[in-house]
Order: C-alpha cells, then sequence, then structure tokens
C-alpha cells in the first residue's frame, strides 16, 4: 500500500472534501490537526502546518506544489462535471497525451492528478 502526506490549511475541511468528493475513507481524525485516510490501496495522511513531527519535519511546510498522486478513473468528463458542480478547483484543463488527465486542487492548493487511459491495451 502506498501513502502520501500532504500540509494543509485546515485539516477538517480537507477531510471533508477527500471524503465527501473523492471516496476516501476516513480512519483516524484528530480535528485541526491530523487525519489519516484511505482510498482503495493508498495511505492519504493529512498534518497542519506545525501539528506533529510531520506538520514540522523540514522547517515549516506548507501546503500546494506540484507533487501530486493520482486516481484513475474510466469516465474522466463524469468525474470533472460531478466536482465542478460541487464548486472544485482544477489547474487547467484537461490535457491529452497517453492518456487524459486534469489536475484538482484540494482546498489547501495540493494536486491530485485525475487521469484517464485512452487505450488499456498498452
Amino acid at each position: 500500500m502506498a501513502s502520501v502526506r500532504y500540509i494543509v490549511n485546515d485539516v477538517d475541511e480537507a477531510v471533508d472534501f477527500y471524503r465527501d468528493r473523492l471516496g476516501f475513507a476516513v480512519e483516524k481524525h484528530n480535528p485541526g490537526k491530523f487525519a489519516a485516510l484511505t482510498r482503495e490501496d493508498l495511505h492519504l495522511f493529512l498534518n497542519a502546518p506545525g501539528a506533529g513531527s510531520a506538520g514540522k519535519a523540514g522547517g515549516d511546510p506548507q501546503p500546494g506544489g506540484w507533487s501530486r498522486f493520482m486516481i484513475v478513473t474510466d469516465d474522466l468528463d463524469g468525474m470533472i462535471a460531478q466536482l465542478r458542480s460541487a464548486g472544485a478547483t482544477f489547474r487547467g484543463d484537461v490535457a491529452e497525451g497517453a492518456g487524459r488527465q486534469i489536475l484538482l486542487q484540494d482546498p489547501s492548493g495540493n494536486v491530485v492528478e485525475l487521469f484517464e487511459y485512452t487505450d488499456r491495451s498498452s
């Protein structure tokens, strides 16, 4: 199982976003400080800046950036439409290459790549 840690401005808002919009299950939630969520074979850890050792690692970690994990979908357009209707924010438009993808921002500006294979045979 893979694990990703994001620093977020508001842990509670991030929990709502990942649970309600992307289907993550909440395993642990320490309001305002930390949460552990899962989706399929991914563990997602959310930390507030300064909370616990992970919220202090490397000095003063802040949300945002371009690092990301990817959620694969068979209906990218449907997922985008559903997220947009819920007020989600994206970085740019759908890009096409070996697949189709768009970058979704969580409430703190962390990026989640939504990806759809265009040819599953390759």
